[in-house]
């Protein structure tokens, strides 16, 4: 597993496998703000919009990485189905809202395109690839575009959500400490 040769890194600091302890610790713990606020919502007209997600889409993205934002993602997505609090759709549109919002971050290093990758990742991407999993899994019948506005108002209010919050960890300085402790 490890070695005592191992540039001082120990079991505690990183797994064999290259996953290191402390994204795994902060991806359960999104995973975890996820799902125990599942049932936080806004009425917005006659929708409802479920911003968490987007939110911890965002946080992980810029303090976690696109594996590890996907994987959140999905982790997110599989326990809110089980405790029936999600539908299968969350599983499309957060899981490219994650990884674009990862990827854009990881390229530009800006807040702002981690913003634009959640937004255009879960409120456009994701809504249309909603339209295979509505029709052939779920059965409804429903326009490709049906998911765009809904999911456009949800991913949007969580991602201001998490610009407000990104925006006060920049000016206390704890951004850049977050990300050099988390890694």
């Amino acid at each position: 597993m490890y070695s005592k040769t191992d540039s001082g890194k120990t079991a505690i600091n990183r797994i064999s496998s290259g996953i290191t302890i402390k994204k795994l610790a902060a991806s359960g713990m999104l995973v975890a703000l996820t799902v125990s606020l599942s049932g936080f919502s806004i009425p917005i007209g006659a929708s409802k919009c479920f911003p968490i997600q987007h939110l911890v889409n965002v946080l992980a993205g810029v303090f976690l990485g696109p594996a590890y934002g996907v994987a959140m993602a999905f982790t997110s997505s599989l326990i809110r189905n089980l405790t029936g609090t999600g539908t299968l759709l969350a599983f499309p549109g957060s899981m490219v809202g994650a990884i674009f919002s990862a990827l854009l971050f990881q390229k530009t290093g800006k807040l702002l395109w981690a913003y634009v990758g959640e937004i255009t990742g879960t409120g456009l991407i994701g809504a249309v690839l909603c339209y295979p999993v509505a029709t052939l899994i779920l059965g409804k019948d429903v326009a490709v575009f049906f998911f765009v506005i809904p999911f456009l108002m949800s991913t949007v209010c969580g991602t201001v959500f998490a610009a407000f919050l990104l925006e006060t960890f920049r000016r206390l300085g704890l951004l850049s400490y977050l990300r050099q402790l988390i890694g």
